[in-house]
């Protein structure tokens, strides 16, 4: 009989030390996720307080096993949810209705409604606020990078269907800005849009982000297709 209450006592010790072990995984879980969260919501109310924001980028897309690698320089200008974005030779504007994508090469104008891009992960409108929906968070590595302390935040898509395997935001610590974002996909694909320059509050003209059609079909004489 003391023979079964001790095996009895031994397993309730078990249990007891693996459900107190087990609810401080979650709790540990539940607040790096939380500080994970908190500090990307410091960075996005940041920039919503600015004005506007000028940013140089370098993007890189990698895929190894395809042995492609690619890096492309590149400069956007961003006004609350407008944006001009100048890419790979071609421009890119947001008036907050309409995306006008000019492609100097082929002197052609293609219009979008801006629900044709509301799919995407990373538009420029949604660079700071991509991951409010869609996502968990956890806290990921500290790291110097040049002087600089960048803490990187690792988000993991909710949808176990995703094509993206995890998106890695770098913020540097001191001013609380994105330093880059690294895109991997289910393909091992890799897209990291890395900032050189990040200035804030530039005088700017409000024309920026309006799409001059007359120039572009009676000056350049551009082909200007739109959707009906």
């Amino acid at each position: 009989m003391n023979q079964i209450v001790k095996e009895q006592s031994d397993r309730m010790k078990k249990l007891a030390i693996f459900l107190t072990i087990t609810f401080l995984s979650i709790c540990a879980y539940s607040q790096n996720s939380n500080e994970a969260k908190s500090l990307l919501d410091e960075v996005a109310n940041k920039v919503e307080a600015y004005d506007n924001i000028y940013i140089e980028f370098n993007h890189k897309f990698d895929n190894i096993e395809a042995d492609v690698h690619q890096e492309t320089r590149g400069s956007v200008t961003l006004k609350k949810d407008l944006y001009h974005l100048n890419y790979m030779g071609t421009e890119q504007i947001f008036d907050g209705k309409k995306v006008y994508l000019i492609i100097h090469e082929d002197e052609e104008v293609i219009i979008q409604n801006s629900s044709k891009n509301s799919e995407e992960t990373l538009t420029p409108s949604k660079m700071f606020s991509f991951y409010k929906e869609g996502y968990t968070y956890q806290m990921d590595a500290l790291k110097n990078i040049k002087g600089i302390k960048i803490q990187y935040v690792k988000l993991i898509p909710i949808d176990s269907n995703s094509e993206i395997n995890n998106v890695v935001i770098g913020i540097d610590v001191k001013t609380k800005h994105i330093y880059n974002i690294i895109e991997t996909g289910e393909n091992q694909t890799i897209t990291t849009l890395e900032v050189r320059t990040f200035k804030t509050n530039q005088p700017i003209s409000e024309k920026l982000f309006i799409f001059d059609e007359a120039k572009y079909r009676d000056q350049k004489k551009y082909t200007i297709s739109e959707p009906k």
